[in-house]
């Protein structure tokens, strides 16, 4: 794949953001595919099982701010930058429920209490 010359070096930013979260950061494995536009890329990429839960972290928090400064960086070159994790849904790092922070469900309905 050729880049262009304003384009951030990906591979580089992820390796920098995802390596401290790694055991066995000889595992991490990169794959990056793009129109031949450059205007949308995606990123995908492996490492060891064991380091998992890691670089998920809690609630998906970690994956999901490594995700952001990626998507920022995309931004910034008028790109669109989709990072995946081999082997995992993008669904499974974020958290569940219906506000996605892991608060109090509420049933019934909204209406004031009279």
């Amino acid at each position: 794949m050729a880049l262009a010359s304003n384009q951030p070096n990906y591979r580089e930013l992820v390796e920098f953001l995802v390596t401290p979260f790694l055991d066995k950061p000889e595992a991490l494995r990169f794959d990056c595919e793009s129109y031949a536009d450059q205007s949308k890329l995606w990123i995908r990429l492996a490492f060891d099982q064991s380091d998992k839960g890691r670089v998920f972290g809690k609630g998906g928090r970690t994956i999901q701010a490594i995700r952001r400064v990626v998507d920022i960086a995309g931004q910034l070159a008028d790109q669109k930058v989709h990072l995946e994790v081999y082997g995992m849904n993008r669904e499974e790092s974020r958290p569940s429920g219906p506000n996605r922070r892991g608060g109090p469900r509420r049933s019934g309905s909204r209406r004031p209490r009279s």
